[in-house]
């Protein structure tokens, strides 16, 4: 039986979810294609989108590098990193921002995100 997204646990298992699962979307990758991407079983990953378990450090790690992540976002968003120790490397670039706002919605990050991406393509 698979366990339930409940108590302080269960948040965080379901916003590492959702997050995942909304930069799968900005990325135009679909479950199996992120799925191969991280080396991570289709079926575990659609139950970590879900908040039905917590990845380990190396499954966020495959899942960060697929999503062209810093793994430390995905482990700041997992609770694994204190936020006040920010992302390596200084500031993140400007469609890793964009990912990260979370005061834009999907459809507003899309838009900047395509915005953005013409603007900075060079073919």
């Amino acid at each position: 039986m698979l366990a339930t997204v409940s108590g302080r646990g269960g948040e965080t298992r379901k916003a590492v979810g959702d997050f995942i699962r909304l930069q799968r979307g900005l990325a135009d990758l679909s479950l199996r294609q992120l799925s191969q991407l991280s080396d991570v079983s289709n079926a575990y990953l659609s139950q970590v989108e879900r908040g039905l378990y917590m990845p380990s450090a190396q499954v966020l790690k495959n899942i960060a590098e697929a999503l062209d992540l810093s793994a430390e976002t995905l482990y700041q968003r997992a609770g694994l990193l204190d936020k006040s120790q920010g992302l390596a490397g200084g500031a993140a670039d400007v469609e890793q921002a964009i990912r990260l706002d979370d005061a834009l919605t999907a459809e507003q990050k899309e838009a900047l995100m395509g915005v953005y991406r013409g603007f900075v393509d060079r073919t």
